[in-house]
């Protein structure tokens, strides 16, 4: 029949079935052919030449990213379809001198390197400088033989602006050039302005709509390492966007924390990577020997316990071994984790031997091996203090994470043995700040209780445990221990099941502990209750100076990641104030030591403690400075307690 239309004209001719579905369905028949008909003769809204894609703006992206938060997408967008957008241009000068330059007193500088990530050991290319009217790029074998940049660079008088100046000034000290004068640093700007940011420069300038990205600063060639279009670009923007990021600051109320303590801390730590610690890898080597005796004497014990050989480093064949072969029970994932096998040991004397065993293996892997690739020609660690890391404002160490080494046993505590000064010609000074976090709780919850105990100098825990367990005379140890639990655990807002866990006690009577402790002491509970509130309402919290962490996971639609974000929420005004104390005391020591004429350096800050170098003939002096600079960082409620001592060795200081 030709067509659909044509069936249906000549459907009585159609016998049988067939023509009966076809007179029954005809409509839905009509329906589906004209659904499956493509439609050609629609007039469009647009020309095939409309649908090419011209690829995408730039601006437009960043601001939607920067709006909702999508940073790691805009770091994974290619720039090979990026429109071509205006902006600034900036045409670079190469030269072998400054001679004949005339720059204005503010200028911006970037360093060219190999490896930014690791930038004392990195290889430097070169430098660029930008007044903003003017950008130049000198190679470093030029810069080091031209005395007008190294007056330029050494001048304080010449106001430097820059992206990570203390790389700057680490990187330079190892080539022998001096730089000073630091103003402005955009990094630890933006640092205070959104703490999640990453610390490069494309996902700094990307935050002011900078794009750093683009095909034309790639300098990159077979004959050249040299991009000194990016670099003389970051050169530029660091001083062009200085005052747009200062008015940010002022904005939220931390451009004097800013101004006065970030901006110092800098040429402080700064100072500290310069100067290093030092490491005897003998010492490290011989009790690497012993670690690794032990670790074999294990072995052989594991493998008699479990009756066979296998990979005790592996989860899987570990797992295999213990729930498996030998049927101690099993949790729902089989995991082998130290929190779970800590649960077994009472079940298999096997399982202290493994747990024993990684502790060793850990030191071996970890400490003795992982360390000695850090250690330098000088004898010395060079660790990386990083001022634009975490969310709480705490520095933190890398390359290699000093702040890492345990002091929980006796085992770990014993590497601190091989960081001393040969021929021990300078003994080393430790004074950490005592139950700071504690304190600082007391302050800001204005907890009456808690001052009282600080105000009498008693010791916290035992002070809490007869609160806590209503004692009359002094608590046993037991009691203390799960006090002290509680205390450190209130601060990072512990729950029932948390505690519980920690303590190994049921969840009932860790609940009542926690009660007791809010019973004891009110404030702290309407303390952290107001935090809370204003968090949600606010979306962030602060610290005593100012300092503000962003917290959008309080309104997530999970409940455990809402719960997390509380508890960060609760501690991060505490933790976050112990990280500004901490920095102003290093700022203040530092200044105070120099004053005083003293060749005493400071070189190496672990969480609330700060170790120096002290000539013998110093020790008094600077010990009296070091504790009096400390003791009044920042004027608390409560009196601020520093305790420590000299030793031989690290591991001699307390």
């Amino acid at each position: 029949y030709g067509s659909f239309d044509n069936i249906i004209a000549h459907v009585d001719e159609i016998k049988g079935k067939v023509g009966e579905d076809i007179k029954e369905n005809r409509e839905i028949g009509r329906i589906s052919r004209d659904l499956a008909i493509i439609k050609t003769d629609i007039e469009l809204p647009f020309t095939v030449e409309d649908t090419i894609y011209e690829g995408y703006s730039f601006k437009a992206i960043n601001d939607f990213c920067q709006k909702y938060g999508l940073k790691q997408f805009l770091a994974k967008v290619s720039p090979k379809w990026k429109k071509s957008e205006e902006g600034v241009a900036i045409e670079v000068k190469k030269i072998s001198s400054f001679e004949s330059v005339e720059l204005d007193k503010e200028i911006g500088i970037a360093l060219d390197y190999e490896d930014y990530d690791d930038y004392y050991r990195s290889e430097i290319y070169g430098l660029a400088i930008s007044d903003k009217k003017h950008h130049y790029y000198i190679s470093l074998e030029d810069a080091k033989n031209d005395e007008t940049l190294l007056n330029i660079l050494k001048d304080p008088q010449y106001q430097k602006y820059c992206f990570d100046y203390k790389s700057i000034k680490v990187a330079l000290s190892n080539k022998g050039i001096e730089i000073n004068g630091l103003t402005f640093d955009i990094l630890i700007a933006s640092y205070l302005i959104d703490t999640t940011i990453k610390n490069n420069p494309e996902s700094v300038f990307n935050l002011y709509g900078v794009d750093l990205k683009k095909e034309d600063n790639n300098d990159l060639s077979l004959f050249s390492s040299e991009n000194p279009t990016l670099v003389a670009q970051i050169a530029y923007y660091t001083i062009f966007l200085s005052s747009k990021v200062k008015a940010e600051l002022v904005k939220i109320a931390t451009y004097e924390l800013y101004q006065s303590v970030e901006l110092p801390l800098i040429d402080t730590l700064a100072n500290l990577e310069i100067e290093g610690f030092p490491l005897d890898t003998k010492v490290l080597d011989e009790f690497g020997d012993v670690c690794k005796a032990k670790v074999k004497s294990l072995e052989q014990e594991i493998y008699e316990l479990a009756g066979e050989k296998f990979n005790i480093s592996s989860s899987k064949q570990t797992a295999d071994i213990l729930f498996n072969k030998l049927g101690l029970p099993a949790n729902r994932k089989g995991s082998t984790s130290v929190d779970y096998l800590k649960e077994l040991t009472d079940k298999h004397p096997i399982v202290n031997k493994i747990l024993e065993y990684r502790k060793y293996f850990k030191l071996i892997s970890t400490y003795v091996e992982g360390l000695k690739p850090h250690v330098y020609e000088d004898g010395k660690i060079h660790a990386c203090f990083n001022q634009a890391l975490t969310q709480t404002g705490r520095l933190s160490s890398s390359n290699p994470n000093l702040q890492n080494i345990s002091i929980r046993d006796e085992e770990s505590k014993t590497i601190r043995k091989a960081f001393y000064y040969p021929n021990h010609e300078y003994e080393i000074l430790s004074l950490d700040y005592s139950q700071i976090e504690l304190r600082i709780l007391a302050h800001l919850s204005n907890c009456e209780g808690l001052k009282a105990v600080f105000a009498t100098d008693e010791d916290i825990h035992s002070a809490t445990a007869k609160k806590v367990f209503n004692l009359e005379g002094e608590p046993t140890p037991l009691q203390r221990r799960k006090a002290k639990a509680v205390n450190f655990g209130i601060i990072y807002g512990i729950s029932d099941w948390g505690l519980s866990e920690q303590l190994e006690i049921p969840v009932n009577e860790s609940r009542a502990i926690i009660n007791s402790f809010y019973a004891a002491f009110p404030e702290v509970n309407e303390f952290f209750k107001k935090i809370v509130d204003n968090a949600m309402k606010d979306g962030y919290v602060s610290t005593m100076l100012g300092r503000r962490r962003y917290l959008r996971e309080l309104h997530d639609s999970n409940y455990q990641v809402r719960e997390f974000a509380k508890r960060a929420a609760m501690n991060a005004p505490i933790q976050g104030s112990a990280a500004d104390l901490i920095k102003i005391a290093m700022i203040s020591v530092e200044k105070a030591l120099k004053e005083a004429g003293l060749k005493t350096k400071m070189v190496l800050q672990i969480h609330d403690e700060l170790i120096f170098k002290v000539p013998k003939e110093e020790k008094e002096k600077a010990y009296q400075i070091v504790k009096d600079q400390m003791t009044k960082a920042m004027d608390l409620s409560v009196p601020l307690e520093v305790d420590g001592g000299f030793g031989e060795s690290w591991y001699d200081c307390k």
